[in-house]
């Protein structure tokens, strides 16, 4: 019951007229980025930041909700239509998506997109709703040895589910630790990497380097392997699937939202991750495998199920533990601090109608979504094929306009520039830039609960091992580490990420 009475406090707030706008814009925005290839939620919403500084708190964290679970929704459009997938996630679901297309389903093939991403996205929220309120009142039984073992195990997470070479994931982590230390020491007040420039003195700005490391990076390398889009679709009919259809897509729909709502919540990008996985189970359990490859609906809808309930299980962590499971969620944090709130399980007692209006927003914006997606579906095709080169110099004056809003000031262009340049390479050498961003956002939290735990330990280092349930994180995440490093696991691991 005591469920139902947040939930009431959450739909009290989203339900404004304003807050409905917001989740309205975001779910179109996500939408919108989604189908665009190249550009993506983490991009649309580092570039967005600026904007929220006027906004209420909840406005701002529903419209940025609403851009990253939307996307999930836009990136199949662009996978069934052009097999040119808009979001990661949407990969897989080009395998199956684009064949039923091609053969003139390509209407059945958006459906079936459509309806497993609502009915994911719906139950995953209730789950959302069911399981963060244990979660944060265990959360805050926390010390600050439990919370500095807890952030060193979602680090070691996200090096093991990141894409390609150990040892890059490792250097990429350690790099965003290093730039989380630049700036002033809030203890001692001495100036740390700053190089005496007085710019750095407060620190660097992490929508600077979110804009610089997934806006301009990603662009700039996009840009430079445009894809050709082009659409062999010329008409789009049969929106509506077959009982046959329905009949086939129940199971897989349940077995992508289940899979999907547990891979989320891991750090690394859960919803690329469930929706792989997902296609994987379905081909080997489905009675229909033989057409897989070929037009199979349940290629489409169990990943489609699945990343969507990634996309929004990932929310748990980030609501009640402060802990950013991909970048998108560190962006959020750091929306979040901008705001002036402290990320943590305070956030549920201290802001109910914050943490309960962002849940209920969510069910709004999947109803949103369902509307927004199949009659506006020659929108979203006209979007597909308007040039990268005409969106490229457009992004860029908006991420120069956001930038300079921060502080009025010539250098942090130039420092968003530098990291551009430096995403770039990142993204040549096969560095994936997600752990740098989560090292960036938590280093400096991992350093001041690190500083309280030595402090009432009196400077006892044993306190993080005496300490239950921070001994435990702390031996997963060791054990985690070194299992990856195994040779067999290593070349299991690198397999599974190349298939």
């Amino acid at each position: 019951m005591e469920v139902l009475s947040n939930l009431g406090l959450g739909f009290e707030t989203a339900l404004t007229l304003g807050n409905l706008l917001y989740c309205l814009i975001g779910v179109f925005v996500g939408t919108a980025v989604g189908v665009l290839p190249g550009l993506g939620p983490t991009a649309t919403i580092a570039m967005l930041l600026p904007v929220t500084f006027g906004l209420p708190p909840v406005s701002s964290l529903i419209m940025l909700s609403g851009i990253y679970y939307g996307a999930q929704y836009g990136g199949s459009t662009t996978a069934i239509l052009v097999n040119l997938p808009g979001e990661a996630s949407s990969v897989v679901t080009a395998l199956d998506g684009y064949k039923m297309a091609r053969n003139g389903q390509a209407g059945r093939a958006l459906a079936t997109a459509a309806i497993a991403s609502f009915f994911a996205g719906t139950v995953s929220t209730f789950l959302l709703a069911w399981f963060a309120p244990p979660l944060a009142e265990l959360a805050l039984r926390f010390g600050p040895a439990e919370y500095f073992s807890l952030m060193t195990l979602g680090l070691v997470a996200s090096i093991v589910l990141a894409h390609g070479s150990l040892v890059k994931a490792i250097g990429m982590v350690v790099v965003g630790l290093i730039l989380g230390l630049v700036g002033t020491d809030v203890n001692s007040g001495t100036p740390r990497y700053t190089f005496d420039l007085p710019p750095l003195a407060d620190g660097i700005n992490f929508v600077i380097v979110a804009m610089g490391m997934f806006g301009l990076g990603e662009i700039v390398r996009n840009l430079e392997h445009e894809a050709t889009r082009t659409m062999t679709i010329k008409k789009i009919e049969g929106l509506f699937p077959t009982r046959e259809d329905l009949r086939r897509m129940v199971a897989p729909i349940l077995r992508g939202t289940g899979l999907g709502a547990v891979l989320g919540i891991l750090p690394g990008g859960g919803a690329m991750l469930s929706s792989f996985a997902a296609y994987s189970i379905e081909k080997k359990v489905s009675p229909n495998k033989a057409q897989f490859g070929h037009g199979a609906i349940e290629g489409v809808a169990a990943p489609e199920a699945a990343n969507n309930a990634g996309a929004q299980t990932s929310f748990i962590p980030m609501l009640t533990l402060g802990i950013p499971s991909n970048p998108v969620m560190a962006l959020m944090i750091g929306a979040m601090i901008i705001q002036g709130i402290q990320p943590g399980p305070a956030v549920m007692t201290e802001q109910p109608a914050l943490f309960w209006g962002i849940i209920a927003s969510m069910w709004i914006g999947n109803f949103f979504l369902i509307v927004l997606n199949l009659p506006m579906i020659g929108l979203w095709v006209r979007m597909i094929m308007v040039p990268y080169h005409f969106l490229y110099p457009a992004i860029l004056l908006f991420c120069t306009i956001g930038v300079l809003s921060l502080n009025n000031s010539d250098f942090d262009i130039h420092l968003m520039a530098l990291f551009g340049l430096f995403g770039y390479i990142c993204a040549k050498l096969e560095c994936e830039p997600a752990p740098l961003m989560l090292g960036f956002i938590i280093g400096p939290m991992m350093e001041e609960y690190l500083r309280r735990a030595l402090l009432l330990s009196r400077s006892d280092p044993i306190v993080f091992f005496e300490r239950p349930i921070s001994a435990t994180m702390l031996a997963m995440a060791l054990t985690a580490l070194v299992a990856v490093m195994l040779p067999a696991l290593r070349k299991k691991r690198e397999e599974a990420f190349v298939e």
